[in-house]
Protein backbone atom coordinates (compact mmCIF):
# COMPACT_ATOMS: atom_id res chain seq x y z
CA UNK A 1 0.00 0.00 0.00
CA UNK A 2 1.38 3.36 -0.99
CA UNK A 3 0.87 5.73 1.91
CA UNK A 4 2.33 8.70 0.06
CA UNK A 5 -0.24 11.19 -1.21
CA UNK A 6 -0.04 14.06 -3.67
CA UNK A 7 0.45 17.51 -2.15
CA UNK A 8 -2.88 19.20 -1.55
CA UNK A 9 -3.83 22.01 -3.98
CA UNK A 10 -5.78 23.78 -1.21
CA UNK A 11 -2.91 25.97 0.13
CA UNK A 12 -2.20 27.23 -3.39
CA UNK A 13 -5.85 28.05 -4.02
CA UNK A 14 -6.11 29.79 -0.64
CA UNK A 15 -3.06 31.90 -1.46
CA UNK A 16 -4.55 32.96 -4.79
CA UNK A 17 -7.82 33.91 -3.11
CA UNK A 18 -6.01 35.97 -0.47
CA UNK A 19 -3.98 37.83 -3.08
CA UNK A 20 -7.14 38.53 -5.13
CA UNK A 21 -8.96 39.75 -2.03
CA UNK A 22 -6.14 42.12 -1.09
CA UNK A 23 -6.04 43.43 -4.64
CA UNK A 24 -9.78 44.08 -4.59
CA UNK A 25 -9.56 45.94 -1.28
CA UNK A 26 -6.74 48.10 -2.55
CA UNK A 27 -8.79 49.26 -5.54
CA UNK A 28 -10.10 52.79 -4.87
CA UNK A 29 -13.87 53.04 -4.88
CA UNK A 30 -15.30 55.09 -7.70
CA UNK A 31 -17.00 58.27 -6.42
CA UNK A 32 -20.74 58.31 -6.85
CA UNK A 33 -22.40 61.14 -8.74
CA UNK A 34 -24.36 63.37 -6.40
CA UNK A 35 -28.06 63.90 -7.07
CA UNK A 36 -29.87 67.25 -6.96
CA UNK A 37 -33.56 68.13 -6.70
CA UNK A 38 -34.71 71.69 -7.45
CA UNK A 39 -38.18 72.74 -6.25
CA UNK A 40 -39.85 75.98 -7.30
CA UNK A 41 -41.74 78.01 -9.88
CA UNK A 42 -40.86 80.05 -12.99
CA UNK A 43 -37.53 81.15 -11.53
CA UNK A 44 -36.40 77.55 -11.05
CA UNK A 45 -37.68 76.23 -14.38
CA UNK A 46 -36.12 79.25 -16.11
CA UNK A 47 -39.09 80.85 -17.85
CA UNK A 48 -38.05 82.57 -21.11
CA UNK A 49 -34.46 81.29 -21.11
CA UNK A 50 -32.88 78.21 -22.74
CA UNK A 51 -32.59 75.11 -20.59
CA UNK A 52 -28.83 75.47 -20.18
CA UNK A 53 -29.32 78.96 -18.69
CA UNK A 54 -31.63 77.87 -15.88
CA UNK A 55 -29.88 78.54 -12.60
CA UNK A 56 -30.08 74.92 -11.33
CA UNK A 57 -28.41 73.78 -14.57
CA UNK A 58 -25.78 76.53 -14.31
CA UNK A 59 -25.19 75.57 -10.69
CA UNK A 60 -24.52 71.94 -11.59
CA UNK A 61 -22.16 73.07 -14.36
CA UNK A 62 -20.25 75.28 -11.91
CA UNK A 63 -20.07 72.50 -9.31
CA UNK A 64 -18.68 70.10 -11.89
CA UNK A 65 -16.03 72.66 -12.85
CA UNK A 66 -15.17 72.88 -9.15
CA UNK A 67 -14.53 69.14 -9.08
CA UNK A 68 -17.84 68.06 -7.54
CA UNK A 69 -19.54 65.37 -9.62
CA UNK A 70 -23.25 66.19 -9.72
CA UNK A 71 -25.87 64.74 -12.04
CA UNK A 72 -28.16 66.95 -14.09
CA UNK A 73 -30.82 68.36 -11.74
CA UNK A 74 -34.23 66.85 -11.29
CA UNK A 75 -36.59 69.83 -11.44
CA UNK A 76 -40.12 70.04 -10.07
CA UNK A 77 -41.15 73.56 -11.00
CA UNK A 78 -43.55 75.37 -13.31
CA UNK A 79 -44.29 78.97 -14.20
CA UNK A 80 -47.15 80.34 -12.09
CA UNK A 81 -47.00 77.82 -9.27
CA UNK A 82 -47.87 78.94 -5.77
CA UNK A 83 -46.85 77.08 -2.61
CA UNK A 84 -49.98 74.91 -2.63
CA UNK A 85 -49.55 74.07 -6.32
CA UNK A 86 -45.95 73.03 -5.74
CA UNK A 87 -47.11 70.84 -2.87
CA UNK A 88 -49.67 69.18 -5.14
CA UNK A 89 -47.09 68.67 -7.88
CA UNK A 90 -44.69 66.99 -5.44
CA UNK A 91 -47.47 64.63 -4.36
CA UNK A 92 -48.28 63.81 -7.99
CA UNK A 93 -44.62 63.25 -8.83
CA UNK A 94 -44.54 60.52 -6.16
CA UNK A 95 -40.82 60.99 -5.52
CA UNK A 96 -39.58 57.73 -4.00
CA UNK A 97 -35.90 58.49 -3.50
CA UNK A 98 -33.70 60.85 -1.53
CA UNK A 99 -31.24 63.34 -2.95
CA UNK A 100 -27.79 64.56 -1.99
CA UNK A 101 -28.84 68.18 -2.39
CA UNK A 102 -32.20 70.04 -2.56
CA UNK A 103 -33.06 73.67 -3.30
CA UNK A 104 -36.32 75.54 -2.71
CA UNK A 105 -37.45 78.87 -4.19
CA UNK A 106 -41.18 79.61 -3.98
CA UNK A 107 -43.65 82.35 -3.11
CA UNK A 108 -43.73 85.00 -5.81
CA UNK A 109 -47.06 83.81 -7.18
CA UNK A 110 -48.61 83.81 -3.72
CA UNK A 111 -47.71 87.50 -3.57
CA UNK A 112 -48.80 88.18 -7.16
CA UNK A 113 -52.23 86.63 -6.59
CA UNK A 114 -52.68 88.40 -3.28
CA UNK A 115 -52.87 85.28 -1.14
CA UNK A 116 -53.01 85.53 2.64
CA UNK A 117 -49.46 85.79 3.98
CA UNK A 118 -50.28 83.22 6.67
CA UNK A 119 -50.99 80.67 3.96
CA UNK A 120 -47.45 81.20 2.70
CA UNK A 121 -46.04 80.83 6.21
CA UNK A 122 -47.77 77.48 6.79
CA UNK A 123 -47.21 76.05 3.32
CA UNK A 124 -43.60 77.20 3.05
CA UNK A 125 -42.80 75.43 6.29
CA UNK A 126 -44.45 72.28 4.99
CA UNK A 127 -42.46 72.51 1.76
CA UNK A 128 -39.22 73.02 3.65
CA UNK A 129 -39.94 69.95 5.76
CA UNK A 130 -40.57 68.04 2.53
CA UNK A 131 -37.28 69.30 1.09
CA UNK A 132 -35.50 68.11 4.22
CA UNK A 133 -37.12 64.70 3.90
CA UNK A 134 -35.91 64.50 0.28
CA UNK A 135 -32.41 65.30 1.57
CA UNK A 136 -32.61 62.47 4.11
CA UNK A 137 -33.09 65.06 6.88
CA UNK A 138 -29.63 66.55 6.35
CA UNK A 139 -30.22 70.27 6.83
CA UNK A 140 -26.76 71.08 5.48
CA UNK A 141 -27.84 69.60 2.14
CA UNK A 142 -30.79 71.99 1.64
CA UNK A 143 -30.79 75.62 0.56
CA UNK A 144 -33.59 78.17 0.29
CA UNK A 145 -33.26 80.97 -2.25
CA UNK A 146 -34.97 84.32 -1.75
CA UNK A 147 -37.61 85.67 -4.12
CA UNK A 148 -36.25 88.16 -6.66
CA UNK A 149 -37.82 91.60 -6.63
CA UNK A 150 -39.76 91.70 -9.88
CA UNK A 151 -41.00 95.14 -8.83
CA UNK A 152 -38.00 96.67 -10.61
CA UNK A 153 -38.92 95.17 -14.00
CA UNK A 154 -40.72 96.99 -16.83
CA UNK A 155 -43.58 94.49 -16.43
CA UNK A 156 -44.29 95.74 -12.90
CA UNK A 157 -44.10 99.49 -13.41
CA UNK A 158 -47.87 99.87 -13.74
CA UNK A 159 -48.51 97.47 -10.83
CA UNK A 160 -47.29 99.51 -7.85
CA UNK A 161 -43.62 98.42 -7.77
CA UNK A 162 -43.04 99.89 -4.30
CA UNK A 163 -45.81 97.73 -2.83
CA UNK A 164 -44.45 94.67 -4.63
CA UNK A 165 -41.01 95.24 -3.14
CA UNK A 166 -42.37 95.66 0.39
CA UNK A 167 -44.56 92.58 0.19
CA UNK A 168 -41.73 90.45 -1.18
CA UNK A 169 -39.56 91.63 1.71
CA UNK A 170 -42.17 90.22 4.07
CA UNK A 171 -42.19 86.92 2.18
CA UNK A 172 -38.41 86.66 2.31
CA UNK A 173 -38.34 87.54 6.01
CA UNK A 174 -40.71 84.65 6.70
CA UNK A 175 -38.71 82.21 4.56
CA UNK A 176 -35.45 83.30 6.18
CA UNK A 177 -36.87 82.89 9.67
CA UNK A 178 -38.32 79.44 9.05
CA UNK A 179 -35.15 78.30 7.30
CA UNK A 180 -33.17 79.36 10.37
CA UNK A 181 -35.41 77.29 12.62
CA UNK A 182 -34.43 74.21 10.61
CA UNK A 183 -30.76 75.19 10.32
CA UNK A 184 -31.12 75.54 6.53
CA UNK A 185 -29.06 78.10 4.60
CA UNK A 186 -31.07 81.03 3.21
CA UNK A 187 -29.37 82.60 0.19
CA UNK A 188 -30.53 86.14 -0.47
CA UNK A 189 -30.28 87.21 -4.12
CA UNK A 190 -32.65 90.18 -3.72
CA UNK A 191 -30.07 92.89 -4.39
CA UNK A 192 -28.80 91.04 -7.46
CA UNK A 193 -32.31 90.96 -8.91
CA UNK A 194 -32.68 94.69 -8.31
CA UNK A 195 -29.73 95.41 -10.59
CA UNK A 196 -32.20 94.83 -13.44
CA UNK A 197 -33.54 98.31 -12.69
CA UNK A 198 -30.58 99.78 -14.54
CA UNK A 199 -29.33 96.83 -16.61
CA UNK A 200 -31.82 95.42 -19.11
CA UNK A 201 -29.42 92.61 -20.04
CA UNK A 202 -30.31 90.99 -16.73
CA UNK A 203 -33.87 90.39 -17.96
CA UNK A 204 -35.24 87.88 -20.44
CA UNK A 205 -37.13 89.06 -23.51
CA UNK A 206 -40.42 89.04 -21.60
CA UNK A 207 -39.04 91.94 -19.49
CA UNK A 208 -40.10 90.14 -16.31
CA UNK A 209 -38.04 87.02 -15.70
CA UNK A 210 -34.27 86.92 -15.21
CA UNK A 211 -31.94 86.32 -18.13
CA UNK A 212 -29.25 83.67 -18.10
CA UNK A 213 -26.82 86.45 -17.20
CA UNK A 214 -28.72 87.25 -14.01
CA UNK A 215 -29.02 83.57 -13.12
CA UNK A 216 -25.23 83.30 -13.50
CA UNK A 217 -24.89 86.03 -10.87
CA UNK A 218 -27.18 84.09 -8.55
CA UNK A 219 -25.05 80.99 -9.04
CA UNK A 220 -21.88 82.94 -8.23
CA UNK A 221 -23.43 83.83 -4.88
CA UNK A 222 -24.68 80.30 -4.21
CA UNK A 223 -21.55 78.45 -5.32
CA UNK A 224 -19.26 78.96 -2.29
CA UNK A 225 -22.05 78.00 0.09
CA UNK A 226 -23.16 74.94 -1.86
CA UNK A 227 -19.59 73.81 -2.53
CA UNK A 228 -18.78 73.86 1.19
CA UNK A 229 -21.85 71.73 1.89
CA UNK A 230 -21.12 69.11 -0.73
CA UNK A 231 -17.38 68.65 -0.26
Amino acid sequence: MNLMTKPSAFPAILCIMLVWGCTQKSQPQQPTELTYLALGDSYTIGEAVPEQERWPVQLVDSLQKAGIDVKAPTIIAKTGWTTNELMEAIDQAAVDSTYDFVSLLIGVNNQYRGYDINQYRVEFQSLLEQALAFANNRSERVIVVSIPNYGVTPFAQSRNPERIGKELTTYDTIADSISGQYDVAFINIRNLSENARSDSSLLAQDQLHPSGKMYAQWVSRMLPIVTSKLK
